[in-house]
Order: C-alpha cells, then structure tokens, then sequence
C-alpha cells in the first residue's frame, strides 16, 4: 500500500510539474549546527537550508486551524502539549510558495498525515486587522514583515503512542533585500503528543458501588476504543471484569452506560459515536458476563459533558470516557 502510494504522489508530481529531483532529506552543507530535519517528517525542499532550530522535550504549541480574528488571538485552535520541534528552511530563490507547498501536501499526504485546515494569502489574513503572519509566527526571520505571498497547513497523524500535529507556514520574503529577497521561506512544527495514562487506573467493584452511592455516577476512563470505532480495545478487559464483577454482586443494580467524547467532529457525529460506544460496552457485558440485558442501556451525550477543558490533548483525554449511573 505505501509504495503503491508513494508511485501516486510522483505521478501526482510529475503531472503538476512540480520538482522531484532530490527531493528526500538530503542534509545541506549550509545548515544550522545541530539542526536536522524531523525524523518522522524527514522530507525536506530540494536544495532547502535549515537557518533556525529548536526541540523541546515537553512543551506546548498553539495550533491554528481556522482564521486569525485578531492579532495573535485566533477564534479556532488547539493547544498541543508534546515534544515540540521547530525548523526554519530558506528555499531556492526561484521556488514559488505553490511549488513549495504543493510538495509538502504530497509528501505528508505520503506519510499519512490528514490536513485539517489550509488557507493561502488574505484567505489566512492580511498584515493589518486580521495578521495570520503575526499570529502564527513571531516577527523574525523574513517570517513577520510578509502577507502577500504566504500559504498556511495544520495536519494530523494519528498513531498508537499518540497523535502527531504538524504546521507548515510558507512564505515568500518581499520585505528584504540582498540575497534573501524574494527567497521563500517555511517553518515546519511537529507536535508528538503522547496519550495520558488516565486509562491506566482500574476502578475496581467496591469503589464503583461506593462511588453509584455517593455521587450517584462513576466515570470510567479505562475502557478504550479504536479510533473514531465503536470497537473496544483488548486492554479494556480489566475494567469490564470489574464492571462485571459489580453487576454479578448486586443483581438489583440496572445501570444506564453513557459514552463520552472530546470535541474533535461535528456535534452530530460525536452523539452517534458516544452511543455506539456506549452500547458495545452493554454488549459485552450481556455476552461476556451474563447479565440481563433489561438491566443495561446505552447512550451517548458526545461532548456536551466535559470534566477537563478540550483545548488540550491531555483535556480531551480525560473527557473520553464512560461513565456508569444508575437507573
């Protein structure tokens, strides 16, 4: 699948007219000491320089992924904790932003990265009322004084450790004269997020039954699912054993099952896909366990009950969840 993949995007290429030659991660004699390229976006520009560097073990990026309103205060983004690795290229002088752009689309699409946001020239915003450069950059680096000419991507990767983010900015240098004048220029951001180990605590049977007695809910974090499925993942098991384990202990107990979700999506998917969740988790506790399934219902409220704010990865963590309320 990736090489047949991989044939498309250069046919894809070849088709635009958009260079192939020594694209790859090919390192220039002319880049910054001690910068590399990313070793999981480890694509760069033919001929490309690398003039800035920075990695950050644990830290945060604001990811844009809608329209600047106003000067660095975005209205759509989502604030990314992870390590965090900024590059800064310079790029051939007789590059367009659409060539340079256009690659990076192919290339990331290669990798599997899925956009979720674009935008290019005002569409992103201008220099005054609106500066999308400003906001997404600082004002350095032939980044900040340029508008005109500028191309933005947010994308997404979705793996087992974690989701990864990226944000390519590419811009053409207007501003400044000399030998950087007219050169495009882009800075690459990738955001490793690692999942939080909320789902790692089992809530154990007694502490369910205390818990349905005092609060009148108990929220379960420890059953996971496949992305964007309904389907349960094995390391579940534990936490449905003591689910079980409650149930089979107090045979009155009927117990309504409510799936949550983050904000990521439409609000209408979000309520069928916390349903579904919700109701494979009443399945198998019918199947798996025995219990009678008048005593069991499923339903999904998707995101419109958060315990933790959904502006992080670490937020939207703890807001997947099920949780159990007795009826």
């Amino acid at each position: 699948m990736a090489a047949r993949r991989s044939a498309l995007v250069m046919a894809l290429m070849a088709a635009f007219g958009i260079v192939t030659s020594g694209w790859g991660n090919a390192a220039s004699a002319a880049d910054l000491a001690g910068s590399r390229d990313h070793s999981l976006v480890n694509v760069r520009y033919p001929e490309a320089e690398i003039y800035g560097y920075e990695q950050v073990e644990f830290g945060e990026h604001r990811l844009l992924t809608g329209e600047v309103a106003k000067e660095k205060e975005p209205t759509v983004f989502q604030d990314l904790e992870g390590e965090v690795t900024t590059i800064d290229y310079w790029v051939p002088k007789e590059r367009s932003t659409l060539e340079v752009m256009r690659n990076y689309e192919l290339a990331l699409a290669d990798l599997g990265f899925e956009a979720i946001y674009t935008c290019k020239n005002e569409a992103c915003g201008g220099r005054n009322g609106r500066p999308f450069n400003l906001t997404v950059v600082p004002y350095c680096c032939g980044f900040g004084g340029n508008h005109a000419d500028q191309r933005y991507l947010a994308g997404r990767l979705d793996r087992a450790e974690g989701p990864v983010y990226v944000s390519l900015y590419v811009v053409k240098n207007t501003s400044e004269g000399g030998p950087r004048k007219d050169r495009v220029n882009l800075r690459l951001v990738v955001v490793e997020t690692q999942p939080m180990d909320v789902g790692m605590k089992i809530v154990k049977a007694e502490e369910m039954r205390d818990a349905l007695r005092t609060e009148g809910r108990v929220a379960i974090h420890s059953i996971l699912f496949a992305f964007d499925s309904a389907d349960i993942e094995t390391k579940s098991r534990p936490a449905l054993d003591e689910i079980g384990k409650l149930l089979r202990a107090q045979g009155d107990l009927k117990l309504l099952i409510v799936g949550h979700t983050d904000n990521q999506g439409a609000l209408d998917y979000n309520l069928d896909l916390s349903k579904r969740r919700a109701r494979s988790v009443a399945k198998d506790l019918v199947a798996t366990y025995g219990i009678d399934a008048a005593r069991l219902s499923g339903h999904g409220v998707g995101f419109l009950a958060p315990i933790a704010p959904n502006t992080s990865e670490a937020g939207r963590a703890l807001n997947r969840r099920v949780e159990l309320v007795p009826r």
